[in-house]
């Protein structure tokens, strides 16, 4: 199931996932010092854990 064009798949939404999680949670009208940073990147990073499990299920883009 697991092969190197699904890890390749996989890795490609996760990074995609952590980088838009990243840029939601910085609010447009504070400064980039007032940015919670330790938050932002937790969140991040939870939300590309999240990607690769829900990536167990399947890619479209990765034909069986």
């Amino acid at each position: 199931m697991i092969t190197s064009k699904w890890i390749k798949a996989a890795g490609i939404r996760a990074i995609k996932t952590v980088a838009q999680t990243a840029v939601a949670l910085i609010p447009a009208a504070v400064t980039i010092t007032a940015v919670d940073w330790v938050t932002v990147a937790g969140t991040a990073a939870l939300a590309g854990v999240v990607s690769l499990l829900t990536s167990l299920a399947g890619l479209p883009e990765v034909k069986e």
